[in-house]
């Protein structure tokens, strides 16, 4: 069954961040950013354990886990919720799990192991104007309004 399809993996690109939600042995919520992840696979996604010991450990107390990723000028994302386990850098199916990490990373980080999310359902994000004022929201408004909200501004190809 294909979970991750074509849209969500697009909008993966666009996502600079994504968040890893955990807990604890005693029941305490860890949200954590990640900065190097990607889709493995229809049913996997794949994190850098750079530095992330609390989420490893709480990932081997309670595999279940929550990972969200949203493109900030859009305002759109989704929300996956599986269960993840540990894969480290000695085991046999490390290189395979590792592969689109290390691409990402070089040199610039040592990844000591690899948190495998098996996807079990995905959940749309949506900023709440595409609810509430359908209408009046695009992404193209939205886009514009986080670009002056973060003072950003456009950057003008050279034309041929």
């Amino acid at each position: 069954m294909t979970l991750l399809t074509e849209p969500i993996r697009e909008a993966a690109r666009r996502s600079v961040l994504c968040w890893l939600a955990t807990v604890d042995a005693e029941g305490q919520p860890n949200v954590s950013p990640k900065e190097v992840w990607a889709i493995a696979d229809d049913q996997h996604v794949v994190v850098a354990h750079i530095a992330s010991p609390m989420s490893a450990r709480n990932i081997a107390q309670h595999p279940q886990v929550c990972l969200s990723f949203v493109d900030v000028f859009v305002q759109k994302g989704f929300k996956l919720v599986g269960t993840a386990r540990e894969v480290r850098a000695g085991d046999a199916e490390f290189a395979t799990w590792a592969k689109p990490l290390l691409a990402m990373v070089g040199q610039r980080f040592t990844i000591q192991s690899v948190l495998v999310v098996h996807v079990q359902s995905v959940t749309a994000i949506l900023a709440p104007s595409y609810r509430f004022y359908p209408h009046d929201t695009t992404e193209a408004s939205q886009v514009a309004s986080a670009m002056r909200a973060y003072k950003v501004q456009a950057v003008e190809k050279d034309k041929p």
